[in-house]
């Protein structure tokens, strides 16, 4: 009986071994995949200035105000570029008007003007020559002066030219207006039109129009303040495109791909976690930002990952700080939008 039992002994032992063995793999602890980030919002931004140089008038919107693509936020003073653009204008339509009467031609009324203009010189003409020849016949007899008969002879003289003045208008009157008169007056037109067209955009450069749809950061500029290109008015930031700007070591990288679904969570809301998805994965590492806190060692070499925020009720913040979690078998990707 001892025998059989020390016989049975060991396969006991195997037996209980293996039982151990199957139910600690059955109830063993799930391993948790989930990479955990740490990071801070972000989103875009843009310094937006006046495009010209004068007072401000108006501020329209405050700080902390919603806008939209479009919208007027402030305008400049334009009580001198009005009556200058208004100048523009008129010298515009004046040269439009000497354009087109060149491009027409002459007008039949003015070739008829022409021609009895030049009917008026030859009669004119042979009543002088024939003045001049009486007083010619009467030399001799010493009945006119030598003074009279030169006067006569010039007046002859002069009525032919004017004959020969009024042959040349009525020629030019028939041709019409040349091609380089007509080329230079277009040209000059061009140039009314491209200074008018300057003058309309600094007016229009005289209202300031959010870029895109965001808040108001910062009011940097009052009314009454001179305004140039360089000095911004506003501070804005999108309320389309959100980011979080976390960091991941050398390790993990391998565990994060481009569209990989994340959650994102903020201390506000802990229980209340918003969708997301891996954006941007930089391909050369830095070393940990200071304002970033991760279990591993501030000095270690980490990339740089942007994960896309959904944030429809704009709850998201700059600079907040935030946590993304990121199952690396995680199915499902987002829309990756550009950088």
């Amino acid at each position: 009986m001892n025998a059989k039992i020390r016989l049975l002994a060991p396969v006991l032992i195997v037996l209980a071994t293996a039982s151990a063995g199957a139910w600690w793999y059955l109830h063993r602890p799930a391993v948790d995949d989930v990479l955990t980030l740490y990071g801070n919002v972000d989103f875009r931004q843009a310094s937006v200035p006046f495009n010209g140089s004068e007072r401000i008038t108006e501020i329209l919107v405050e700080e902390g105000a919603l806008v939209e693509k479009g919208q007027l936020l402030a305008r400049l003073d334009t009580s001198r570029l009005l009556p200058q653009l208004k100048q523009a204008e008129a010298a515009l339509q004046a040269q439009q008007a000497a354009v087109q009467r060149l491009q027409n031609g002459t007008r039949k009324e003015e070739i008829a003007q022409a021609r009895a203009s030049l009917k008026s010189a030859q009669a004119d003409a042979v009543n002088a020559t024939a003045q001049y020849e009486r007083s010619r016949a009467l030399g001799p007899a010493a009945a006119i002066s030598r003074q009279d008969m030169d006067q006569a002879k010039a007046a002859a003289d002069m009525a032919a030219a004017k004959v020969e003045v009024s042959q040349n208008a009525l020629k030019l009157a028939v041709v019409g207006p040349r091609a380089e008169d007509i080329a230079q007056a277009r040209a000059q037109l061009r140039g009314f039109e491209a200074q008018l067209a300057l003058l309309r955009q600094q007016v229009a450069d005289a209202e300031l129009r959010a870029p895109f749809d965001a808040v108001v950061q910062s009011r940097l500029m009052e009314p009454g303040e001179l305004a140039s290109p360089a000095k911004p008015v506003f501070s804005l930031a999108t309320t389309g495109t959100k980011w979080v700007r976390a960091y991941v070591s050398a390790p993990g990288l391998s565990r994060v791909r481009q569209g990989q679904p994340a959650r994102i969570v903020i201390d506000s809301q802990p229980n209340q976690a918003l969708d997301g998805w891996v954006g941007f994965i930089s391909s050369v590492a830095e070393f940990t930002p200071k304002t970033v806190q991760t279990e591993d060692l501030r000095t270690s070499l980490v990339y740089e990952v942007r994960v896309f925020v959904s944030d429809a009720g704009n709850v998201l913040r700059l600079g907040m700080p935030a946590t993304v979690k990121i199952r690396p078998n995680g199915e499902g990707a987002g829309d990756v939008p550009a950088r």
